[in-house]
């Protein structure tokens, strides 16, 4: 597979020549449409940026990671081995999707040491295949975006609380669904394996904490960085802010209040600034891709809307959807395009404007429409190797280890995903 930077570069391409040939823009158009709307996404990276960043931190801190040590010596079996991991990862993804990839690898590390006879390749595809719910948890990029003020689409669909997304009786339905088929899927898979692709245990066996350089209080910048006051004082008044906002309603469960409620989470857990700023640096070596891929995601947007091509596309949508089918129709487009745009965020910001359109012209439900794309965007990322990197990086397997395993999780959420779409 080609680094997805690269279809970034060829969904640029497709893009222009779209609006070349079908809605008769001259070339040199096109260009300053895209130079002018590069960098009309930098908040919206940025907070990108910090849900990858404060799910590692999180991740890192001693308290998880003695969760986890004690998690994983609940598995005896392959059985057990495989239940676990699943549901690890499935709980940790559900509260934020970047603790979910890092807590997945971990589990799968730490129960191949404990369970030796465990097909190891069908480990991380459990550890993988529970990440499948994050978009409809309290991380999903899509979701909270349009909750928080200020979101690019609010002057058209205006602010739509979670209540409206993530807390709706269709999407706690697929949540459910999930949480119960992709253990019992993993399990059936695991049977029918007979000659089990194993582990040396000893490789796995490095801790996956971050290495602390502990330094002495020889000067006032070691007592400075090794002070546990000032990470309480920071992370508790962070905390406070977060929580009293929630609880008198000032504020409501978007994108930035998840980041601040995770971030000071862990400021506090890993107790000193020095230990904080090391997990910090090691989460920032995850998010390169982000930075760069997101201003080319602005500028395929702009070519788009400032063409009139997502207007042409809305109008498809339109005629071949009604009201009912358009979420339908806006799942199966997401889980297509996702293949191009391995996130949620930058699918959004091509998307979204076109399926919301269509949505209002039509009279569908616009936060339906909205969860549509979000689970179209989880859906293929079983299949899309792009976000499988971090979890196979510590796992040490390649992207061909596991997708046969999670085309099979590709094929059943399809259809648990499109029931709750169409039936609640």
């Amino acid at each position: 597979m080609p680094d997805p930077l690269l279809f970034a570069y060829i969904l640029t391409i497709l893009s222009a020549l779209a609006a070349i040939v079908f809605m008769r823009t001259p070339p040199q158009d096109l260009v300053t449409y895209w130079g002018d709307s590069i960098w009309n996404l930098l908040a919206f990276s940025m907070q990108m940026v910090l849900i990858v960043i404060s799910g590692f931190v999180l991740s890192t801190t001693p308290l998880f990671s003695r969760i986890l040590n004690r998690f994983s010596s609940l598995a005896t079996t392959p059985t057990t081995a495989i239940l676990l991991v699943c549901l690890g990862t499935l709980t940790a993804s559900w509260l934020n999707w970047g603790l979910g990839l890092i807590v997945g690898a971990i589990l799968a590390r730490r129960i191949a040491v404990k369970v030796q006879n465990v097909d190891y390749r069908l480990l991380v595809a459990s550890a993988y295949s529970g990440w499948i719910v994050f978009h409809g948890g309290l991380s999903g990029s899509i979701p909270l975006l349009i909750a928080t003020p200020g979101h690019f689409l609010e002057g058209s669909i205006g602010i739509i609380s979670t209540s409206q997304t993530l807390f709706t009786v269709f999407n706690l339905f697929i949540v459910v669904a999930l949480f119960i088929a992709v253990p019992v899927v993993n399990l059936m898979m695991l049977r029918g394996i007979d000659d089990p692709v194993l582990v040396d245990a000893e490789k796995l066996r490095k801790e996956d904490a971050i290495k602390v350089d502990d330094h002495k209080d020889h000067t006032l910048a070691d007592k400075i960085e090794n002070s546990r006051i000032l990470s309480l004082i920071i992370g508790g008044a962070a905390l406070y802010y977060v929580l009293s906002s929630l609880l008198t309603g000032r504020a409501g469960l978007n994108i930035n209040s998840i980041n601040l409620l995770f971030l000071a989470a862990g400021i506090i857990l890993h107790g000193s600034p020095r230990r904080f700023l090391d997990s910090l640096n090691e989460g920032v070596k995850h998010v390169g891709a982000i930075v760069i891929q997101f201003p080319f995601y602005a500028g395929i947007m702009g070519i788009m809307s400032m063409s009139g091509l997502s207007e042409a596309l809305s109008d498809f949508f339109i005629s071949v959807s009604t009201a009912a089918t358009l979420p339908i129709w806006s799942f199966l487009s997401a889980g297509m395009l996702n293949l191009f745009i391995p996130s949620g965020g930058g699918q959004w910001a091509v998307q979204g404007p076109i399926m919301t359109a269509a949505a209002q012209q039509i009279g569908a439900d616009v936060p339906r429409v909205a969860m549509a794309v979000a689970w179209g965007d989880a859906w293929t990322n079983l299949i899309q190797p792009f976000w499988a990197l971090p979890i196979l990086a510590i796992a040490g397997l390649k992207a061909r280890d596991i997708m046969g395993f999670c085309m099979m999780h590709t094929l059943v959420s399809a259809i648990i995903i499109m029931t709750g779409l169409l039936v609640f």
